[in-house]
């Protein structure tokens, strides 16, 4: 099958975050699995000069490539619906793989859910609701682990790091690690906003492996509500056992699904049990042992993305009837991409936006506290026209996006 996959090299589209997972995981997992495989970069900014260059781009690559199935990571509103639905009328299949459903399900999924021919939530308690706002498109998935990456563990003995947590710096994350220090505990961090900063992907491996516990916080990046209600399954719930790690993970809703807590994994909640297990997982290293092998097992059992991507694809062919392929309806873009274009009354509208938002969050923040703004206020009042070419924030606001 050939596969066009429509996402960023890099985590957030920013080099400096390290190879994003989708790159990471998704191609080789697609090529493993005998397709013809071939990207898209979408999240980041610097090879256009605006969505409209963005999107005439994919839709040329749609055109010399003629995949089949279109697998895309959207991010936010960087492809266009009027984008999609040429891409379904010329003949391909599309799929979105949804992230943070948690926080963004009302202001993204639920807005352009129907769009697509699959729209892959890692969410089960959200499949209904989906179902109840007409989406019947939803396909629940889950992250995973690369199967090439995949390592049995070593002895506890041999790890070189106590505890080891890889991830970015946010929410409670900073108190957690420094809980632990406080407790005497040596804890090593890498990832986006700790001193060491970001690892290159091969070396993420290395540090799981060599580590006795390797932490996982489930609170998303946009916070949670207290409790575990607003946490969620992270990608690290499965690479670190299938890294051969010994997984210690903050508790997230139905985790129960995917690994036997106590046997396979170990979960927390709070600071005070993540202390106490920490240590006990430090001082019993034939617990520790056991739990990581029988995670690791599980994993290469059931938890690797070829798993995930092969039931996937054939559910996508058992779902939807093969289209005859078709020439992309250019003059239907072109009248999409004339409505993005800003005039001289949007071009003030930002400067106004800008100089306000500068004004209160300083002269850093401000343009992307502005772009927040009008995405906020779009959502709301106009729905899911702020994913069309004529959405303000798009228009308004591209390398702040």
């Amino acid at each position: 099958m050939k596969i066009l996959c429509v996402f960023g090299e890099h985590a957030y589209g920013d080099p400096s975050r390290g190879e994003g997972i989708e790159h990471a995981n998704f191609l080789p997992a697609l090529r493993r699995l005998g397709h013809q495989v071939s990207f898209f970069e979408s999240f980041s900014r610097e090879p256009y000069a605006n969505f409209a260059a963005l999107n005439r781009a994919l839709l040329d690559k749609v055109e010399e490539t003629a995949p089949e199935v279109v697998f895309c990571v959207l991010m936010q509103y960087e492809v266009w619906i009027e984008t999609m639905r040429l891409i379904r009328n010329s003949g391909a299949w599309l799929v979105n793989w949804s992230t943070d459903d948690s926080w963004k399900y009302s202001m993204f999924s639920k807005l352009i859910g129907t769009e697509c021919d699959l729209f892959v939530t890692t969410y089960p308690e959200l499949v209904d609701r989906y179902h109840r706002d007409g989406i019947g498109s939803v396909y629940l998935s889950q992250w995973a682990a690369n199967a090439e990456t995949l390592a049995p563990p070593v002895s506890a003995a041999s790890c070189r790091y106590p505890v080891s947590f890889v991830g970015a710096a946010y929410g409670n994350r900073p108190a957690m690690i420094d809980r632990l220090r406080r407790e005497g505990i040596d804890v090593v961090c890498f990832g986006h906003g700790w001193p060491g900063g970001p690892v290159e992907a091969k070396r993420v491996g290395e540090i799981i492996r060599e580590s006795q516990v390797s932490l996982n916080f489930s609170e998303g990046a946009h916070g949670n509500s207290g409790d575990s209600s607003g946490r969620q399954i992270k990608a690290r719930v499965f690479e670190v056992p299938g890294y051969g790690g010994c997984l210690l993970t903050e508790r997230a809703p139905n985790i129960e699904r995917y690994f036997r807590d106590g046997e396979e994994i170990l979960s927390f909640e709070g600071e005070d049990e993540l202390v106490r297990e920490v240590k006990s997982l430090l001082d019993g290293s034939s617990r520790r042992d056991r739990i990581a092998q029988r995670g690791f097992e599980r994993v290469q059992r059931e938890h690797t993305y070829d798993h995930r991507f092969n039931e996937m694809l054939k559910e996508l062919t058992g779902r939807v009837a093969r289209r005859s392929r078709l020439s992309i309806g250019w003059a239907e873009f072109e009248v999409a991409a004339d409505r993005h274009r800003l005039s001289p009354v949007f071009k003030m509208i930002r400067s106004v936006l800008i100089s306000i938002a500068s004004i209160i969050w300083g002269r850093q923040r401000g343009p992307r506290a502005a772009r927040r703004l009008a995405f906020e206020l779009s959502w709301r009042l106009r729905g899911a026209w702020t994913y069309s070419a004529a959405g303000w924030p798009g228009r308004l606001f591209y390398r702040e996006s």
